[in-house]
């Protein structure tokens, strides 16, 4: 009977032990499950400063229409964009009210903005004397392309949105198939005589861009012959007179109207084709490019839009 009781004991203790055994392994089980995992964050530094920001970010609010190309052709989704102004009509879809509109290129909209409390904020150029303003709204990065350095910076600033994103398979092969393209077009432009002149047409005056210019890329990246080495390289083009165009005598004339972007009205072909640029073998020869506007003055440094210009640029060449 003693040992009968002895054995009944130690089973009953086994049970019991086996029972706070699961007890608290089930515990730790719903603790592990329950628990709020931490949010992913990445740290980017820009040319503005260092902006931590949460991935894959949800509201996403965009200043810039090369970045806005690019979220779209990813299928990223945005929330707010700069609809106070001209949009590029391959954005048209970003002018219904389907987004927010969060003021223009230039003045942003800060209540707008604020009731959107975005995850992340995307600027450039235009934006960037508000940025600390915007950067206490919501995180704030810096994507602007650097003219001098224009591929380099491009490929930085699509790596930070594959990144963000968790994108990068997908955007390294978007940069691959566009790298592609221009080295076939550099190939082309450097078996061709011909030497460019690249003007910006503003109502009835005109400036110009060459090497490491806002529009260099034309002679840096793709390859094709500045008809003058020492264009002073500034934001706003150097200044020059018809005279200098007829003096310079490009064989080939790329033109960027910006009156067509900014008024809505185009006078280019007008202004330019004038009977002193009616001398230059550009005019002779038909070889006065008409570049997109939208693409060159207003977006520029996307995925669609730098594609764009290759195209532009490959249409070109002969």
């Amino acid at each position: 009977m003693r040992k009968f009781i002895m054995i009944l004991m130690t089973a009953l203790l086994v049970l019991t032990l086996g029972a706070c055994g699961n007890s608290e392994g089930e515990k730790q089980t719903n603790d592990t499950t329950t628990s709020p995992s931490e949010e992913a964050t990445v740290t980017i530094t820009h040319e503005l400063g260092e902006t931590e920001v949460s991935k894959n970010p949800e509201k996403v609010v965009v200043f810039d229409f090369g970045i806005l190309d690019t979220l779209d052709k990813l299928g990223i989704e945005v929330a707010g964009v700069a609809q106070s102004g001209v949009i590029p009509s391959y954005l048209d879809k970003y002018t219904s009210d389907d987004y927010a509109n969060i003021g223009s290129l230039k003045e942003p909209d800060f209540d707008k903005i604020s009731e959107i409390d975005p995850d992340v904020i995307f600027i450039s150029e235009r934006q960037s004397e508000v940025y600390d303003e915007l950067s206490k709204i919501a995180p704030t990065i810096f994507l602007g392309v650097d003219t001098t350095r224009y591929m380099e910076s491009f490929k930085e600033n699509m790596e930070v949105i594959g990144e963000i994103f968790d994108k990068e398979d997908e955007m390294n092969n978007e940069i691959a198939a566009i790298e592609e393209k221009i080295q076939s077009v550099e190939e082309k432009a450097k078996a061709m005589d011909e030497k460019a002149l690249v003007i910006l047409s503003n109502d009835d005056k005109v400036s110009a861009y060459g090497p490491n210019s806002r529009f260099g890329i034309i002679h840096d990246v793709f390859g094709v012959q500045p008809v003058d080495e020492d264009i002073e390289a500034s934001t706003h083009g150097m200044n020059i007179s018809f005279e200098y165009i007829v003096e310079k005598d490009p064989e080939l004339l790329y033109v960027v109207d910006r009156s067509a972007v900014v008024d809505g009205e185009s006078s280019a072909k007008q202004v330019v084709e004038n009977k002193l640029v009616q001398k230059t073998k550009a005019y002779k020869n038909d070889r006065i490019v008409y570049l997109d506007p939208e693409i060159w003055y207003l977006s520029g440094g996307g995925l669609v839009s730098v594609e764009k210009m290759v195209s532009e640029i490959e249409s070109s060449i002969k």
